[in-house]
C-alpha cells in the first residue's frame, strides 16, 4: 500500500528456512530440522514471550515484514527473539502456544501511535467513498484506493518503517486490480478484482514468507476494522492540536472557499445550460433519501482506511504463528495409498491418450458420444480431480514419513509423480472444454473455469520445480503471485467481451449461435454484439436496454466500456418496445429452455 521509495537494506538477510507443516510445500521440500533456543541449554533457557522475544515494545521488525525499522540491537530481534548464528529466521522458540493464545506469538511488538496525517487521510477516504461510490463503480475506486494507500504510508513512515521489494510488487498489484472498474462493467469481474486488491493491500502491510503469513495476511484487514477504530481514537487523545494562530487563518480561508465556490457557481450555472451540465457532471446529486447509503459508504471508506493505517503503524507478525508438524507416518501406511492412487492417474493417462489423440473418429468409435457430449460429460470431474490432488498433496506432504533420507527421497518421487500426472488430468480437461466451446460457443462460466484449471497447472509445476530444487522458501509467495495475476488478467481482458466476440466470430464462421450465450452479459458485451444481424442484434441487445438509455451516471462511476456501448446505441439505436424484441428474438430463433442447459 506505501507508496515510499525508500530502498530496503543492501545486506537483507537470504530466503528463511520453512517449515512444511506450514502448508503444502513442494514435492521435495527439505524437512525443517527443530528450532534450538539461542541461550545455553538448561531448564532456564530463554523462551521468547508474546509478540517476540525480549522486553515487550521494543523496537524493530523482521527480515520478512514488508517494512523495515531501523535501529534494531544486534544480535536481538524482538520479531523471532534472540539470534540464532546458525539460522535468524527461525520460528519463535520454545514449547508451542496454549489453544487459546495462538494469536501471541504473532503480536507486534510495537505500534506507533496514530498520527494526524495519517487520521486526516482516513476521513478524506471516508469522505471521498461517500462522495463517490454511492452512484457506481468506476475510476472513484481507484481514487479512494490511492488516498487510502497514501494514509497507510504516512502511518507506516511516522513508524519508522521502510518498503520492502515485495511490499511494492503487492501495491502495484493491488492499484492495478483496482483499474478494472474503470475500464469494465462486468459485475463478476469487478467483484473480484476489488477483493484481490483488499488482500493484496493487508499482504503487503503485514509482509509474510511462509504459508501461515501469507495466507492469515490476505484477510488480515477484516479483524483490523474494530481496532483500527480505537487505535484512532487513542491517537486523537494523544494529538496536541495547533495554536489558534495557526488553525483559525487555515478554516477561515475553507470557509471563504467554499462561500465563493457555492455563489459564483450557482450563477454561472443560472446564466449557462452547457456550464450547468459541466457542473452537473462534476458534483454528485445528493437526495435526502440517499442520506443512508451514504452515511454507510462513509463509516466502511473511514474504517477500512483506519484498519490499512493500524496495520502500517504495527503490523501482527503471522510469520510467527506456530503450526505444529503433523505425525511422521510409517512408509508403508503412507506410500500405499499414494502408490495406488498414482497407478489410477496413470491408467487415466494411457486411456486419454489412446482416446483424445485419435480424434474426432476415435471419440465416437470408443464412448459413443460427440466431441461436446464427451466434453460436457467430464469436464466437471476432472476439475474436481484436479482440486482434490492439490488437497492430497498437502496432507501427504504434512505426514510424510521424514526419518531417514531414504524416506524424503520416497516421498519426492511419489508426489512428484503425482503432481506429473495431474498435469495430464488438466490437459485432458482443458482439451475437453475446448471441444465443448468449439460445439457450444463460449459462456462467462466456461471462460471463468477454463481460466481456474491453467492457474490450477501453473500450481502444480511450480510444485514440481519446488521438489526438483528441494527448496519451499519461494512457494507461498510464488501461488499467491500466480492467482493474483490470474485475477488481473482476467479483469483486464474483459470477459464478457471475449464470451461475445468468440460467439459472433463463430456465428460469422458457421451462421449458429446460441443467443442465451450473450443475452445477459454486461455492456461491455456492445462493440462485438453490435456486428450481428439486425434481428439478432436487436434479441441479443434486448436486456441491456435500460442500462444502455441509462446516461445520467457521473464519470467518476462509469466505465469505459459503458461510455463506448452508449455511444454505439446513439448511432444505431434499438428499436422501441418490448414487442419489437419479442418478434426479433422469434425471427432469431431463441427458444426458451432451463437455465441448466446453458453451463
Amino acid at each position: 500500500m506505501s507508496g515510499l521509495s525508500t530502498p530496503a537494506p543492501a545486506d537483507e538477510p537470504s530466503e528463511p528456512a520453512v517449515s512444511e507443516a506450514s502448508g503444502p510445500g513442494g514435492p521435495g521440500a527439505p524437512e525443517e530440522v527443530a528450532p534450538e533456543a539461542s541461550g545455553p541449554a538448561g531448564p532456564k533457557a530463554a523462551v521468547p514471550g508474546p509478540g517476540g522475544a525480549g522486553p515487550r515494545g521494543a523496537a524493530g521488525t523482521s527480515g520478512s515484514d514488508s517494512f523495515a525499522a531501523p535501529g534494531a540491537a544486534a544480535g536481538f530481534d524482538p520479531y523471532r527473539g534472540p539470534a540464532d548464528p546458525a539460522n535468524p529466521y527461525r520460528p519463535p522458540v520454545g514449547p508451542p502456544p496454549k489453544p487459546h493464545q495462538w494469536l501471541r506469538p504473532s503480536d507486534p511488538p510495537a505500534k506507533a501511535p496514530a498520527g494526524p496525517r495519517a487520521l486526516l487521510a482516513a476521513l478524506l477516504t471516508g469522505l471521498l467513498t461517500a462522495w463517490l461510490l454511492g452512484d457506481g463503480l468506476g475510476v472513484n475506486l481507484l481514487i479512494c484506493g490511492a488516498v487510502t494507500s497514501a494514509g497507510a504510508g504516512l502511518a507506516a513512515r511516522s513508524a519508522g518503517r521502510k518498503p520492502r521489494a515485495w511490499t511494492l510488487v503487492w501495491s502495484v498489484l493491488a492499484l492495478a486490480l483496482l483499474t478494472v472498474p474503470a475500464l469494465f462493467e462486468a459485475g463478476w469481474p469487478v467483484a473480484l478484482a476489488t477483493a484481490c486488491a483488499l488482500g493484496l493491500a493487508s499482504l503487503a502491510l503485514h509482509g509474510g514468507r511462509r504459508w501461515a503469513g501469507v495466507l492469515l495476511a490476505l484477510p488480515g484487514i477484516l479483524w483490523q476494522l474494530g481496532p483500527g477504530l480505537l487505535w484512532a481514537r487513542d491517537g486523537l487523545r494523544r494529538l496536541s492540536l495547533p495554536g489558534r494562530g495557526k488553525a483559525v487563518p487555515v478554516l477561515k480561508a475553507v470557509a471563504v472557499t467554499a462561500v465563493l465556490l457555492t455563489v459564483f457557481g450557482w450563477l454561472f450555472a443560472s446564466a449557462d445550460a452547457a456550464m450547468a451540465d459541466v457542473m452537473t457532471s462534476l458534483a454528485p446529486s445528493l437526495e435526502a433519501g440517499e442520506l443512508p447509503l451514504r452515511l454507510v459508504l462513509f463509516l466502511l471508506g473511514l474504517l477500512t482506511a483506519l484498519g490499512f493505517a493500524h496495520i502500517a503503524a504495527g503490523p501482527r507478525r503471522w510469520d510467527r504463528t506456530v503450526v505444529r508438524p503433523g505425525r511422521e507416518r510409517g512408509r508403508l501406511e503412507w506410500a500405499l495409498p499414494l502408490g495406488a492412487l498414482n497407478l489410477m492417474f496413470g491408467a487415466f493417462a494411457l486411456v486419454q491418450a489412446v482416446v483424445v489423440l485419435g480424434g474426432r473418429d476415435s471419440i465416437m468409435e470408443n464412448t459413443g458420444m460427440s466431441r461436446s457430449e464427451y466434453a460436457r460429460q467430464g469436464f466437471w470431474q476432472l476439475m474436481a480431480v484436479t482440486v482434490l490432488t492439490l488437497v492430497v498433496v498437502g496432507v501427504a506432504k504434512r505426514w510424510a514419513p521424514r526419518s531417514s533420507e531414504a524416506d524424503r527421497r520416497l516421498a519426492r518421487i511419489l508426489l512428484g509423480v503425482l503432481c506429473l500426472l495431474t498435469l495430464v488430468v488438466v490437459a485432458s480437461a482443458l482439451g475437453r472444454m475446448w471441444f465443448y466451446v468449439d460445439a457450444s460457443g463460449l459462456t462467462r462460466l466456461r471462460l471463468w473455469v477454463l481460466v481456474v484449471e491453467v492457474w490450477l497447472g501453473v500450481v502444480f509445476l511450480m510444485l514440481i520445480t519446488a521438489g526438483l530444487v528441494r527448496s519451499v522458501a519461494w512457494l507461498p509467495r510464488a501461488v499467491v503471485l500466480s492467482g493474483m495475476l490470474t485475477a488481473a488478467v482476467y479483469g483486464l481482458m474483459g470477459p464478457d467481451a471475449i464470451v461475445a466476440e468468440q460467439n459472433v466470430a463463430r456465428f460469422e464462421r458457421t451462421h449458429q449461435i446460441d443467443l442465451r450465450n450473450v443475452r445477459d452479459l454486461s455492456l461491455d458485451a456492445v462493440p462485438a454484439l453490435d456486428r450481428l444481424p439486425e434481428d439478432y442484434r436487436t434479441c441479443a441487445l434486448d436486456l441491456m436496454r435500460v442500462e444502455l438509455a441509462d446516461d445520467s451516471t457521473p464519470w467518476y462511476a462509469t466505465s469505459r466500456a459503458a461510455a463506448r456501448a452508449r455511444g454505439i446505441v446513439a448511432e444505431r439505436p434499438l428499436p422501441a418496445g418490448s414487442l419489437a424484441a419479442r418478434n426479433a428474438c422469434d425471427k432469431a430463433g431463441l427458444r426458451e429452455s432451463s437455465v441448466f442447459d446453458r453451463y
